[in-house]
């Protein structure tokens, strides 16, 4: 008995370093994917750790409001004489948060709703698919403009928690339908004439084969929320009871009319370049895990 346990131990072992070995050689055959990584790392990092490097609250230079870019300021200052470096960096705790909350609770709810509906079919899956399709129809953007009345979003946890539960059916339906061709294999076959459970077939037979399409929908709900809820501070339809990058894009258009006035550009860019650094990131790093999850677009 135990000779076989090691050994399936060490077969298993075997394949997780094959796995990101195979994982290292498709980040490294193109540069473009190896950069997207480190941005998105670098984000991680900053989000996490870059508010302990400022000081609660950010100095505030009054002698220099809008200050031009320079070496102590290498986006200049805002209207309040602030770093706006200093800005970008404290507010992306917010805004990742936030995107992470709501790219788990997505994935989470999707990936679940639609594998039980995919699975069971019958009556739970008809019921499961019109709560979904009756989901879909709702409108993001005035639903969010109503909630926004009553409910101040001042918490990365709150914003989060109201963008998945919004945002979860797209994911549903392409799981569900993903469930649907893999619930007809020859593997899960096997394992309904072993009489496994559903639970062993779905979350040892079907889960681990959607992992791949599971993961890029996660990244990809990731700038879906970044997005969403800076638009919504952009918009001011929400209290700026914390620091984030739609605060900034907001009080650089229309409080330091950066739109037609150059000294408050570096205010609007630095959040703007932020955002695009970030989505370019995850691009590249979706593009690294087709590759390394399609083993027909791997090139040997």
């Amino acid at each position: 008995m135990t000779a076989p346990m090691i050994t399936a131990g060490g077969g298993r072992a075997t394949l997780r370093r094959n796995f990101w070995r195979g994982v290292w050689r498709v980040l490294r055959r193109k540069p473009s994917r190896m950069a997207g990584m480190v941005i998105v790392l670098a984000f991680a990092f900053m989000g996490t750790f870059g508010p302990l490097f400022y000081p609660d609250p950010l100095p505030r230079d009054t002698g220099n409001l809008y200050g031009a870019p320079s070496w102590e300021h290498p986006f200049g200052t805002d209207f309040e004489g602030t770093d706006v470096l200093a800005l970008v960096v404290t507010g992306s705790t917010y805004v990742l948060l936030t995107a992470v909350i709501t790219a788990l609770i997505t994935v989470v709810l999707g990936t679940g709703i639609g594998l039980f509906a995919g699975f069971r079919r019958g009556r739970w899956d008809t019921v499961l698919m019109r709560i979904t399709d009756m989901k879909l129809t709702i409108p993001g953007l005035p639903l969010l403009l109503v909630l926004s009345t009553i409910w101040k979003f001042g918490s990365a946890v709150e914003m989060g928690l109201v963008l998945g539960l919004l945002g979860w059916g797209g994911v549903a339906r392409a799981v569900r339908s993903q469930t649907l061709s893999l619930r007809e294999r020859g593997f899960v076959e096997a394992a309904r004439g072993l009489g496994l459970s559903t639970t062993h077939i779905v979350g040892r037979e079907l889960l681990p084969s959607m992992a791949p399409f599971i993961a890029m929908n996660m990244l990809i709900a990731v700038t879906g929320a970044v997005y969403a809820q800076v638009g919504l501070f952009f918009l001011g339809v929400l209290p700026f009871e914390a620091n984030n990058w739609g605060v900034m894009l907001n009080l650089a258009v229309f409080g330091g009319g950066a739109m037609s006035s150059p000294a408050a550009l570096p205010y609007l860019m630095a959040p703007l370049l932020a955002i695009l650094l970030l989505t370019l990131g995850i691009v590249l790093v979706v593009d690294a895990m087709d590759e390394i999850f399609n083993p027909r677009l791997r090139e040997e």
